[in-house]
């Protein structure tokens, strides 16, 4: 008898356990003595000269009440967007206090803020807990409470690229730390330098990378490229980074040269207006096959390459061939290479 009620005893606990389990928007706790992380806001107005000090977020970790895995996510927001839009600053398996130098933290903010402003930012902690107790439940996730603070970014470092002594592109430094790297268009014969223009130091062609006042750098080829510069030890690189549609929806279908795209300097996607037909395409580097995105789909051309709105893509390297998403006619095709997804919109 003492065994039967052992039994029942053990049921109804877990019973309770799992029906205590409510859910809450994206919110779901199994029980009220979960204890959610919390977040506090550092001073956030940074400043260059600053760069290499700490900024600390102070935080503490979810307690579910049982053994389980955790991811932490540091999550920023223009305030009152209710994280529609996320720029995501932190993620790894350590809910403890969370820290950046303030160029690293600068750098990661202003790919969703404005630099040399003030904005209004919420931040959040987003946990993602992984039952690995034997509960056989699917992942759960907390959030901290949203802390509002005033942010104040100053713009990365750069060098302006002068062409033919014309300054119209830059390249930025992410860590404010002398290394340089950015996209650039040249014309086939253009001629380059580089301008700091924050110490009017002028660099050119070296002996073996660039020199302080160096002779203008000639382009062979018309294009997009890479162009990393550190003016640490003086090297760089130019690359060419020709991204284009290739297939049988666009102009020259399968062969060279592909449609190229122009890189936004703004929003850090490339983009293209072009007329396709109603068929296939894919996204490739430099006319090659080495690096090449395509649909995640599950077959060539079939519709599920699309998200239910039947615009967005979902990217993966070596993907499916993608369909036009709307019969023959003009697109504009915006592609995001960090987040590997495309959107085609019908003009």
């Amino acid at each position: 008898m003492k065994k039967y009620y052992s039994i029942l005893f053990l049921l109804v606990g877990v019973l309770g356990f799992f029906t205590s389990c409510d859910e809450d928007g994206d919110q779901l706790v199994f029980s009220d003595n979960v204890i959610v992380p919390t977040l506090t806001l550092p001073d956030l107005t940074l400043v260059r000269a600053n760069g290499s000090n700490s900024v600390i977020f102070e935080c503490t970790p979810v307690d579910p009440g049982f053994t389980a895995s955790a991811y932490y996510y540091l999550q920023a927001c223009p305030a009152g967007d209710n994280f529609e839009t996320i720029t995501q600053i932190y993620y790894a398996e350590s809910g403890d206090n969370i820290e950046f130098t303030v160029n690293k933290l600068n750098s990661l903010l202003l790919d969703g803020f404005p630099e040399d402003a003030t904005s209004s930012v919420d931040f959040r902690i987003k946990c993602v807990l992984e039952a690995d107790a034997g509960l056989g439940v699917d992942d759960y996730v907390y959030y901290s409470e949203t802390q509002t603070g005033d942010v104040t970014l100053f713009g990365l470092l750069r060098l302006d690229v002068l062409i033919d002594g014309e300054d119209t592109q830059k390249i930025q430094s992410p860590d404010s730390d002398g290394i340089y790297e950015g996209y650039v268009k040249f014309d086939a014969g253009d001629e380059f330098t580089l301008l700091d223009p924050d110490n009017t130091i002028y660099y050119g062609s070296g002996t073996s990378g660039i020199a302080v006042d160096g002779a203008a750098i000639t382009v062979a080829d018309a294009g997009w490229y890479l162009l990393t510069a550190n003016t640490n030890d003086l090297s760089y690189t130019l690359e060419s980074y020709n991204i284009g549609l290739v297939g049988d929806a666009t102009p020259n279908g399968w062969d060279t040269p592909d449609s190229k795209m122009d890189y936004n300097s703004t929003d850090g996607t490339w983009e293209i207006t072009i007329d396709l037909t109603d068929a296939n395409f894919k996204f490739r580097l430099n006319d090659g096959w080495a690096w090449n995105l395509g649909g995640t789909g599950t077959e060539d051309g079939s519709a599920d390459n699309y998200s239910d709105d039947n615009m967005t893509v979902e990217l993966e390297q070596g993907g499916k061939n993608i369909p036009v998403s709307d019969g023959a006619g003009n697109y504009t095709i915006t592609l995001n290479i960090d987040g590997s997804v495309a959107t085609v919109v019908k003009n």
